[in-house]
């Protein structure tokens, strides 16, 4: 999507308590990559919002009075259907997740998340990404592992529901390799930093290389693995003891 972009991303803030959306607001108007077209503070004002601005990514909160964030996302999409969406929430609670996911959300981050990672992380699923704050990811791969792996008999990929949220699970089948021996090392040693939770500027002041370079990298590891996105990758990698 950034290679549509010709301006900063234009961001509507949902979230209830004022004096931290103010707060986030100014703060984040401090990107020049990122732009803050309108604010709400509850589900109805949210929808109007997003349909009258037609936003490129909505930061929602969770915990909103009357309807929930998590239940406020069909609406959103509906009224503004381009819109990424990210759930910004205090919930670390692992049901909230999968809810989130499993209702359509782009990204779960947590508000303790400092500025310029969550610039980073907004523009990183602007672009296509799904983010998952890195304190999440370990209770998103606990999902999975608690899910039994729906197995095909002659394929390696399998999708498995985990907690109502389709993820893609790699099982290496008898006449197959799994294909994590075509990464190279640089792409095995990036995919286990993605395991960790690091963003691609994290991985690269890690390896000392581009942040550009750890992007084709990335764009790599998941066309070898045949993953939708980094939180798929970060799955594939913890499963195999990488993280």
């Amino acid at each position: 999507m950034d290679s549509e972009r010709t301006g900063p991303i234009r961001l509507l803030v949902v979230d209830d308590h004022q004096l931290f959306r103010r707060g986030l607001v100014a703060l984040l108007a401090q990107d020049r990559r990122l732009s803050v077209v309108g604010e709400a503070g509850d589900a109805s004002a949210a929808q109007s919002a997003a349909e009258r601005l037609a936003p490129d990514l909505i930061l929602l909160d969770n915990h909103l009075p009357g309807v929930s964030g998590i239940h406020a996302i069909a609406g959103l999409k509906q009224a503004a259907p381009g819109a990424r969406i990210v759930m910004l929430t205090v919930s670390e609670n692992v049901d909230d997740l999968a809810a989130g996911l499993r209702a359509g959300a782009d990204g779960y981050l947590l508000k303790t998340i400092d500025t310029e990672d969550l610039a980073d992380s907004i523009e990183r699923i602007w672009e296509g990404d799904s983010v998952v704050s890195p304190e999440m990811m370990g209770k998103l791969v606990g999902l999975l592992r608690e899910a039994p792996p729906v197995v095909a008999p002659t394929a390696t990929v399998s999708t498995v529901p985990v907690a109502g949220v389709a993820l893609t699970r790699h099982t290496p089948t008898l006449d197959s390799r799994d294909p994590i021996h075509t990464l190279s090392p640089r792409e095995t040693e990036i995919l286990k930093l993605i395991a960790r939770g690091d963003s691609n500027k994290l991985i690269a002041r890690a390896l000392d290389i581009a942040e550009t370079t750890v992007k084709i990298h990335v764009q790599h590891i998941l066309r070898k693995l045949d993953l939708a996105n980094r939180v798929h990758a970060a799955v594939y990698a913890t499963e195999r003891g990488m993280a």
